[in-house]
């Protein structure tokens, strides 16, 4: 059976929970804009003007964070369906908080963000789905904040990566210098190369030079006892796909 946009579409939070009449009604009246891109294609830049709502609809993309004041970025994978910072439409910033591009060739649909406040905002379906993303994004980050120094070593790693983090799901590089990221968390070189090499030959992290890789897989059986398991189970939760505390 061939999945068409609308199913796609539907797949996403924010339009959980629609009644087919209503969805079809909203699709009547909104004004989609459709773009291809191809592999590498910049779809939105870090620091542009949040306007409209990008909806992924095929393939995968690559966000990009970068942070020039402590010489780091973070590069995320995701598939579709996926929508592009639906917190970042709103609110004193209303700037984008990564560079996005296609990492394959991709189909891209876009809704105006004056059709969101004129017409999707009196479904209230639609409306308790968009609260419910902005509240999970805001509790989240409550409790990150809270522990990003918080622990031995190990925890101020994966803390730091959490705090950055956007979704749990795929691929994540980290691009910092060792003795940066022993900065950013208080503590020395050596213990953080210590424990990432033991990340490492657990098969949770890789290393190369001034990079960090998480692939996107599942915690194995190798993992070591931890004092605090239930803690390190939420941290690396974010990072190894299909994880759960």
């Amino acid at each position: 059976m061939e999945i068409t946009m609308y199913d796609t579409l539907l797949q996403l939070p924010l339009f959980q929970g629609l009644c087919k009449n209503d969805f079809t009604n909203i699709i009547g009246k909104v004004k989609l804009h459709f773009r291809k891109y191809n592999a590498d294609d910049i779809i939105v830049e870090q620091g542009a003007p949040c306007t409209q709502l990008i909806f992924l609809l095929n393939g995968e993309i690559i966000s990009q964070t970068t942070d020039n004041r402590h010489s780091y970025a973070l590069f995320e994978t995701f598939g579709s369906p996926f929508v592009i910072e639906p917190y970042s439409l709103f609110g004193m910033q209303t700037n984008y908080t990564a560079t996005y591009k296609a990492r394959t060739d991709i189909n891209i649909v876009t809704i105006d963000k004056l059709f969101v406040l004129n017409e999707l905002n009196n479904y209230e379906i639609f409306r308790l789905n968009y609260l419910n993303i902005l509240s999970n994004r805001a509790q989240v980050a409550y409790e990150k904040l809270w522990n990003s120094h918080i622990g031995n070593t190990e925890e101020k790693i994966l803390n730091f990566l959490v705090l950055r983090s956007m979704k749990p799901e795929g691929k994540k590089i980290l691009k910092i210098k060792m003795e940066d990221l022993a900065s950013l968390i208080d503590e020395t070189r050596i213990n953080v190369s210590k424990v990432l090499n033991d990340l490492q030959e657990q098969g949770l992290v890789q290393l190369s030079r001034k990079e960090i890789s998480i692939p996107a897989k599942r915690i194995n059986n190798q993992v070591k006892p931890h004092k605090d398991e239930k803690h390190r189970h939420f941290c690396l939760c974010f990072f190894i796909f299909n994880l759960t505390i």
